[in-house]
């Protein structure tokens, strides 16, 4: 059928979310339109409600209950608002039989969307049929300069980490570095960690170094797998930093790493061992540090 996922599952889900957040004003509009996309199928009218939805339902967060939130994992609708919710949802209600029509209607949704319509598209990747068609899409998105569709790309969505080539991955999480988002909100940071990407981000640190910047304590995480003889330098270097989320971050990336001299390292920290060894400190109380 197209689907990797239970959809009808989901698809009712989202849409009892939907409901109990819709104004009683705006019900009848929302039953007009799927009423009508049942019965017609015109993908005018289609194209028409996913367009007009922050007219009729509004902008409202929506909060969902925590046996909702489990069903959806991994995928978190963090700061969803109704109109973009309602988008999503109704990008499950196109049939997906006939995949080149399918597809010729999503892309097209694409190709005509402004910024708010874009967050709800890329936001729903984990969640539309044939998934492996929305790589090229994707990429493309990778390489926008608007804030929130890289954020609805990159953060919470569990789509890149899936489908995405080494290549287009190791883009995403550049970008993601360079436009200072949220890094620790990237699902499958650990399982998708390359040398590539831990060389690229090792040469963004010496320019940031040479430039006189701060660099982010997290691209450390992607480098730990990789500490090396090469390498190594850079971490005694931020071992030594005047910054504790910098100190924090290289401890736990010894922590991580088989290398014996990072290993050694650590050991002369033997409190902060301690404090990895049983939680207390992890990447999310450093990113939490990082971002107060």
């Amino acid at each position: 059928m197209g689907y990797v996922y239970d959809e009808r599952k989901v698809s009712t889900l989202l849409y009892q979310v939907i409901l109990r957040h819709t104004p009683e004003t705006a019900q009848k509009w929302l039953d007009g339109q799927l009423t009508a996309w049942l019965q017609q199928g015109a993908m005018q009218q289609f194209n028409l409600a996913f367009s007009a939805a922050p007219r009729f339902l509004g902008r409202a967060e929506v909060e969902l209950l925590p046996e909702e939130k489990a069903t959806l994992h991994p995928m978190v609708l963090n700061n969803y608002t109704l109109d973009r919710l309602f988008r999503v949802w109704w990008l499950l209600q196109l049939p997906v039989q006939d995949k080149p029509a399918y597809l010729r209607a999503i892309e097209n949704l694409f190709l005509a969307a402004e910024m708010n319509e874009q967050v709800a598209l890329y936001s729903a990747l984990p969640l539309l049929a044939y998934p492996e068609e929305w790589t090229a899409r994707t990429a493309e998105g990778i390489r926008s300069n608007i804030g929130v569709v890289l954020e609805a790309i990159m953060l919470d969505n569990p789509y890149p980490a899936r489908y995405l080539d080494e290549p287009a991955w190791n883009q995403l999480v550049l970008k993601a570095f360079f436009t200072e988002k949220p890094v620790h909100r990237i699902v499958g940071l650990d399982e998708r960690a390359n040398l590539v990407l831990a060389r690229t981000l090792i040469d963004l640190a010496h320019e940031r170094w040479a430039a006189g910047r701060v660099v982010h304590p997290l691209l450390w995480r992607l480098v730990a797998p990789f500490i090396g003889e090469t390498n190594f330098a850079d971490i005694e270097r931020v071992w030594h930093s005047e910054q504790h989320a910098e100190r924090e971050a290289a401890a736990l990336a010894c922590f991580s790493s088989s290398y014996n001299p990072a290993r050694e390292l650590l050991g002369k920290r033997p409190e902060m061992a301690e404090d990895i060894a049983t939680g207390k400190l992890t990447w999310e109380t450093v990113a939490r540090r990082i971002n107060g």
